[in-house]
């Protein structure tokens, strides 16, 4: 195997000038990058990353963990994320927590062993204390969906009260009065907001919150099905339905369907997180939208900021969903 003494000797340049050819410095001109860059693939020569990084103190990766690995709304967040710190030449290394709250440890811990020069944490499980107290060791972080406020600085969040709030609105502009809602786990702060938007909205339009046509879900596709199913079975009537999620209004959709109602003329479903395939459902589906791809750059304009020095810092850290209207809410005749 080549070493970089070789690749010195080929290049006819010196230790550091390679080493710095290999750290992307910028102060090489192109001439010499090129003869280091051709010496190297020439021998075959592959830098040493753990080498680098035991020299440098920088091992250009950061850690990523997010809830799940799969689905419509964490596919685009990891991409844009990966995509950000691509073009920066650094990379992206991905554990997943699961919502639970040793797994996410675990998958911290991971990540730090994994010399990662910082860390974008998307995890619901975990408590305030241990952030806290991770936020005081050597390895920066920047959290994503979770306001801690001893941590705010580093925390970007959408504002998921507005967002329910927003939902409920439009329904109840429409006519609706009689309305379900399907929430995400109520231990979630996210999902917690949502329905506190969806009873405030309900409030100031005078209607009440009847608790027999609550469903709590878990975000998933499925809980969208059972619930409705599990609604539709109820005395209580009700001509539209809020998810908290859009797979769990699709789930929702699908049931209906299989029970003989028409959408939206029997039934008007409301989604949030406006993810890739509400256009493509029938009805089109009326949703929130979660800026979760411009919430992930800004994390990641954040570790590039707070640990490499590279481009800007953070402007804001609160986030405003935004109604999308399209065709599966229909007006209620008076």
């Amino acid at each position: 195997m080549a070493t970089i003494y070789e690749v010195s000797k080929l290049a006819g340049v010196s230790l550091a000038t390679v080493s710095r050819v290999m750290n992307n410095n910028k102060n090489v001109s192109d001439a010499t990058r090129e003869k280091v860059t051709l010496a190297m693939t020439e021998l075959g020569y592959r830098p040493n990353s753990i080498a680098q990084s035991l020299a440098t103190n920088c091992s250009n990766s950061v850690g990523l963990l997010v809830s799940e690995l799969h689905g419509p709304f964490y596919g685009p967040m990891m991409s844009g994320i990966e995509n950000s710190f691509r073009n920066q030449g650094k990379h992206v290394i991905i554990a997943a927590g699961h919502s639970n709250a040793e797994r996410e440890q675990q998958g911290i811990e991971f990540l730090i062993s994994r010399n990662c020069d910082g860390l974008i944490l998307h995890v619901e499980a975990v408590s305030d204390d241990y952030l806290i107290a991770l936020s005081k060791g050597p390895t920066p972080f920047v959290l994503l969906n979770r306001l801690i406020p001893a941590l705010a600085d580093r925390c970007i969040i959408l504002n998921n009260r507005k967002g329910g709030y927003l939902a409920t609105q439009h329904v109840l502009e429409q006519g609706h009065r009689d309305i379900a809602y399907i929430s995400g786990p109520l231990w979630k702060a996210d999902a917690k907001d949502r329905l506190a938007g969806h009873k405030l909205a309900l409030s100031e339009y005078g209607s009440r919150f009847d608790e027999s046509l609550l469903y709590q879900g878990d975000f998933m596709e499925d809980s969208g099905y059972q619930g409705f199913l599990q609604l539709h079975r109820s005395t209580t009537q009700f001509s539209a339905l809020i998810c908290a999620n859009d797979e769990m209004a699709t789930g929702a959709m699908i049931a209906a369907r299989e029970c003989g109602l028409q959408l939206p003329e029997q039934l008007s479903i409301m989604g949030y997180d406006n993810v890739f395939f509400t256009r493509h459902v029938y009805p089109p589906l009326t949703t929130i939208n979660y800026p979760i791809n411009e919430m992930g750059q800004m994390a990641a304009n954040w570790i590039l900021s707070k640990v490499y020095n590279k481009g800007e810092q953070p402007t804001h850290t609160l986030f405003e969903p935004q109604l999308v209207v399209r065709q599966s809410i229909t007006k209620r005749s008076s």
